[in-house]
């Protein structure tokens, strides 16, 4: 039996036909992944937005695990804040989102050929990160934030580069009990 992933048509989006590696088949994985990728969200020391990310290659193994956080060593230089005056002063010029720290915190080589499950659509920053790394898929559990300028970009880079992305938009009981919006 081959270990490459065949495609269909599951509400319009390619998704992989049957995995080698669970009996269950694509729904049961994207539930056991996203769960992965939401575990990890919880570990995220943000207090507004808790993203977890999780790359699985083509053998149905984790490759790769990560959250939003501030660098490795500076977890208590820098602010949380969403607003302030200046800039300087939130979290956006310093936090490492859950994709980068994903794609650093890999188990092998390279990630080439592999869907990254992440709970927050990528913005458009993490959309080139998985294009140079070789991600191919993308499964997202939500995307708040669909009119931004970074999310249309995203969108555009990843649509350019041939990656499929597409949205777990039906979250079972497991996924809801531990989500960390539902909080």
């Amino acid at each position: 039996m081959s270990s490459k992933r065949k495609h269909n048509e599951i509400n319009g989006d390619p998704v992989p036909d049957k995995h080698l590696y669970k009996a269950g088949g694509p729904k049961d994985d994207d539930v056991y992944f996203m769960a992965v990728a939401l575990l990890f969200a919880k570990k995220s020391l943000d207090p507004n937005t808790k993203v977890g990310a999780c790359i699985v290659n083509q053998e149905g193994n984790i490759v790769g695990i990560g959250y939003n956080k501030m660098p490795n060593g500076c977890e208590d230089e820098f602010p949380w804040e969403r607003k302030a005056e200046n800039r300087l002063d939130t979290k956006y010029p310093y936090v490492c989102h859950a994709e980068l720290n994903a794609i650093m915190n890999k188990t092998s080589m390279d990630v080439k050929g592999c869907t990254i499950y992440v709970t927050l659509y990528p913005c458009n920053e993490c959309a080139k990160l998985i294009i140079q790394s070789g991600i191919r898929h993308v499964v997202y559990l939500t995307n708040k934030y669909p009119d931004t300028e970074e999310t249309q970009a995203s969108q555009r880079l990843l649509d350019a580069a041939g990656i499929t992305h597409r949205q777990r938009n039906d979250p079972c009981s497991l996924l809801s009990s531990i989500d960390p919006s539902a909080e």
